[in-house]
């Protein structure tokens, strides 16, 4: 009888964070069939206000989303239906001011940290014995600023675990740094912070799998830095920028997401107003990157995207166009070809599958 594994399922299923300024209802949940390459049985599973971020714990059984709630914003648990993906709250903690724009969870699924991008704070939590979250625990407050007329003040953009768990790195667009955190029951406290190039406005990091280096998205000057990283000091040190978009696109482009291959072969990073994804390869040996290709988005505003369990396929979310465009990867070259981009969601934000267990 066949082990039970990746390469003996077809079907996943997965999570879409929204925006709600629209007609979005919240969460929506959707099935992937590999076989059939269709994304279907698109629904609303949670109804609560702008839920941009949400991420999953390991073992598949809660998720966690960001979200607005009058005049405060913070992150809500919910419960997984494995059968039907329906989602059922536990709780949500919230603090006074804006949503979140960010929200991790650690491989334990005992703490949680979100940023936030107009408080330029990043908040941790701790996850209670019956999956409850505590109110927070620790709220760090950046300070600083940046030459771009973005940058009068932080914006903490991401907040997320190193590989193995030791530290919370936080981006921020305003000040221009990747920040890294020792956490302790919960507690934040700054162990390193790395200066990035001034106005380069850095979002989202992304780690490679052998743990040396990590590769970060900038949302204002359109670049990816190959960054190699320390695992015992928490760390950071620049080895490489290089271009998300042509050098001739002279309109508006804001980066969004990076994300990696588990093989640690190919880079992907996605361009808003340019609305594609760049591809990279990956010197294993140097950490430096190499341009491969664009590739169109087939709609507008493409704020994130991720590969399917398998890795043979990438899904992307055009928020201003409202659809999801679906491509295959070629896990030899890193190539994505097109293969559905009129899959209709209101104002999709945030994509994530289910974890293979």
């Amino acid at each position: 009888m066949p082990r039970k594994g990746i390469l003996y399922l077809s079907i996943f299923k997965g999570y879409i964070g929204t925006y709600t300024k629209g007609d979005s209802e919240g969460v929506y949940s959707f099935t992937f069939d590999t076989e059939s390459k269709k994304i279907q049985q698109i629904k609303p599973v949670a109804t609560i206000e702008n839920p941009t971020y949400v991420n999953i714990s390991q073992d598949n059984n809660y998720l966690y989303a960001v979200l607005k709630d009058g005049s405060q914003g913070g992150v809500a648990t919910y419960s997984i239906d494995e059968q039907t993906g329906n989602l059922t709250e536990i709780n949500r903690q919230l603090l006074d001011g804006t949503s979140p724009c960010h929200v991790s969870v650690d491989e334990s699924n005992t703490q949680v940290v979100t940023a936030n991008y107009h408080l330029g704070t990043i908040v941790s939590h701790l996850v209670n014995e019956d999956s409850s979250l505590t109110p927070a625990q620790s709220v760090s407050q950046h300070i600083g600023s940046g030459p771009h007329e973005r940058q009068e003040k932080p914006h903490a953009h991401y907040s997320g675990f190193t590989l193995d768990g030791r530290f919370v790195v936080a981006v921020d667009l305003g000040t221009d740094q990747v920040i890294t955190y020792k956490t302790n029951d919960g507690k934040l406290e700054e162990v390193s912070s790395l200066s990035v190039k001034s106005g380069s406005g850095p979002r989202h990091i992304t780690f490679h799998p052998n743990g040396k280096y990590a590769y970060v998205m900038t949302e204002l000057s359109n670049e990816v830095i190959s960054l190699e990283y320390n695992s015992e000091t928490g760390s950071f040190t620049e080895l490489q920028y290089i271009a998300t978009i042509p050098a001739d696109f002279t309109e508006n482009s804001q980066g969004s997401a990076i994300h990696i291959s588990s093989d640690g072969q190919f880079v992907y990073a996605g361009n808003r107003g340019h609305d594609s994804i760049a591809s990279y390869s990956v010197n294993n040996e140097t950490g430096e990157l190499t341009f491969i290709e664009y590739t169109s988005t087939e709609g507008h505003w493409p704020r994130d995207f991720a590969l399917d369990p398998t890795e043979n396929f990438l899904l992307a979310s055009n928020q201003e166009s409202s659809n999801l465009v679906l491509f295959s990867r070629d896990k030899k070259t890193g190539k994505l070809t097109l293969l559905d981009s009129s899959i209709t969601v209101p104002d999709p934000v945030c994509i994530k599958f289910l974890h293979v267990k």
